[in-house]
């Protein structure tokens, strides 16, 4: 039994070829192969408890007023990034009537431990009578990005 590479006499016309084309695909997909298996290893080898961050949600009546509080809680470290969005119709009960407005949303990444304060900041700065502080926890999200989160966001 012989084993190794066979030689060029044994290899007729499209057995070469294929040969040779199975060769360098082998090289180049063992590149591919590489990275997409230590990009895979990077993320499974994060570790995230369930719930240590959360997703909070503040309505706005103004790009304005969104922008002030967005900057002001990433300025006191009570977020590590808010999302404005733009143009959200709500609709809701208020003092026995069906309301409707046009909003700002306000999508906040934060530490769980941090949504009280956070809440107070808002209730100290909104212009609403009752402003909209609500937050559930993440369960599970892109490893590098929690990680981020914690390192921005003290204890």
């Amino acid at each position: 039994m012989r084993i190794g590479l066979p030689c060029a006499e044994t290899l007729q016309g499209g057995s070469l070829k294929a040969w040779i084309l199975t060769v360098l695909l082998s090289v180049f997909m063992l590149q591919l192969l590489r990275t997409a298996g230590l990009r895979a290893f990077s993320m499974a080898s994060e570790t995230y408890t369930s719930g240590t961050h959360s997703a909070a949600f503040v309505t706005c009546p103004n790009d304005t007023v969104a922008k002030d509080l967005a900057r002001g809680i990433v300025e006191k470290k009570l977020a590590a990034c808010v999302n404005i969005v733009p143009a959200i119709t709500s609709v809701y009960e208020w003092q026995g009537k069906i309301e409707e407005d046009n909003e700002v949303l306000l999508m906040i990444k934060t530490r769980s431990s941090k949504v009280p304060a956070l809440t107070e900041y808002v209730r100290s700065n909104h212009p609403y009578e009752v402003a909209e502080v609500i937050s559930l926890p993440i369960d599970q999200g892109n490893p590098p990005y929690l990680k981020w989160i914690g390192e921005v966001v003290p204890e």
